[in-house]
């Protein structure tokens, strides 16, 4: 899943490839393509959502959960040397 900026999603379409660099394994560019795109932002998921009932609201530019699937062509060992929680960029070709 990555979380992208809603001023970044408005070319994104699902079956698009994608090209991800995880920090902790510097040497290999993984293959992914975007199987997903939420319909809400990330904040709705949140435990405890922003309350602008009192006024106090400060426009703050939203993520928008993007999920990516790694496909076929990466390599079964390099896939086995992620772990969940891993930094990583993801850049999608549009």
């Amino acid at each position: 899943m990555a979380n992208y900026k809603e001023t970044q999603t408005a070319h994104v379409k699902e079956g698009q490839p994608v090209e991800i660099e995880v920090d902790a394994i510097p040497d290999v560019i993984f293959k992914g393509v975007v199987r997903s795109i939420s319909s809400a932002t990330g904040a709705s998921f949140s435990l405890f959502p922003q309350d602008n009932s009192a006024g106090n609201f400060v426009k703050v530019e939203q993520r928008i959960p993007i999920r990516i699937e790694f496909t076929a062509e990466n390599k079964k060992a390099d896939l086995e040397r992620l772990r969940a929680g891993m930094n990583a960029e993801c850049i999608i070709n549009y």
